[in-house]
């Protein structure tokens, strides 16, 4: 009886023994990157698919590899979706297409922000190569881009659609946008996020307002534009640089390129003048017709050399700035113009 027991124990030991190896060997066979591709040649064809199969809270970034082809799909990528990273195989040829506006979803008077093709929940996301367009056309709001996350980048993306394009959002988020074109109407770059966009092209589609910053009190930086570059479709003519959305708003330019089609007086303060006492909307040294500031509203401000040296990625982000966010060379280069 005693050696049937032990034989028991010895049995049970093993086949626990042989679960635990079994977990181990699962464990360390975590899967960090991910092909998605519309011919089922890599691990998903839907990119929703593919992020809902990446480990929640990891341990090291992941990616997700999304080949050519047009993905008409509305994308969240939830906040447990940390350290995620979507890269496309070519920038006009991967694209997230979707068409809710604010009509269309009817969830009352916040419904612009359903209406989004991509939301960004999750901290350190970082995108590249991929066109995220709100195809709903000028129906009103209709969000191509929502990112409430905290040091997330793009790089060399394309942002899609007419008013409230990009929604840069998120109390105390910082956000990083390098060689990105983006594209609107009414106030097509909003939100409260700490954001600095560098060498973008920032392409009005109609005569109204390209951002509308709703900075919140005790931030010193809000929508920080260095190197970017201002144009505009054939026949608009009066676009303004901003208005506050909520009354602490800032909004820098700094040595961008404006064209012609920028009212001379450059910020318009949303029907309020005691927006004009909190706003905080700057330029330096900026070029093109547009940037002429002789007839500039009074209550903007032209920044000193002093003042504009402050603008660099690791103040601007301070105090915790990222690798991946800025090149800090802007300055010099600037100033040396």
């Amino acid at each position: 009886m005693k050696a049937f027991v032990g034989k028991i124990k010895y049995c049970v030991s093993t086949v626990c023994a042989i679960l635990f190896l079994g977990y181990l060997s699962s464990f360390g066979a975590e899967t960090y990157r991910y092909v998605v591709a519309q011919d089922g040649s890599g691990d998903f064809v839907s990119i929703q698919k593919a992020i809902d199969a990446c480990k929640a809270y990891p341990d090291q970034r992941i990616t997700i590899l999304v080949k050519n082809g047009t993905y008409r799909e509305k994308i969240q990528v939830p906040a447990c979706n940390r350290m995620l990273s979507i890269v496309g195989e070519e920038v006009t040829k991967t694209m997230i297409i979707w068409d809710d506006y604010f009509g269309k979803i009817d969830r009352g008077r916040n419904s612009t922000f359903y209406t989004y093709t991509l939301q960004v929940l999750a901290d350190e996301f970082y995108m590249e190569n991929i066109t995220v367009e709100n195809s709903a056309g000028p129906v009103g709001q209709a969000v191509a881009l929502d990112v409430q996350s905290d040091k997330s980048v793009f790089r060399n993306c394309r942002f899609l659609g007419n008013q409230d394009t990009v929604y840069a959002a998120g109390l105390f988020s910082r956000q990083y946008f390098e060689n990105c074109y983006i594209e609107g109407t009414t106030d097509f770059i909003f939100g409260e996020a700490t954001v600095l966009f560098e060498a973008c092209t920032l392409h009005c589609k109609a005569n109204s307002y390209i951002t509308a910053a709703s900075t919140t009190g005790g931030k010193p930086f809000g929508f920080v534009f260095l190197n970017c570059k201002v144009t505009a479709t054939s026949g608009v003519d009066t676009v303004y640089l901003g208005r506050p959305w909520r009354k602490f708003a800032k909004v820098a330019y700094i040595c961008c390129e404006l064209g012609a089609f920028i009212r001379p007086e450059g910020w318009d303060n949303w029907s309020n003048s005691e927006n004009e006492k909190t706003a905080l909307f700057s330029e330096f040294q900026n070029k093109g017709v547009g940037a002429t500031i002789k007839k500039r509203v009074s209550w903007s401000k032209q920044l000193s050399a002093t003042d504009a040296k402050n603008y660099v990625a690791e103040k601007i982000f301070a105090p915790f700035a990222w690798e991946e966010a800025g090149k800090n060379s802007w300055y010099l280069l600037c100033h040396k113009q």
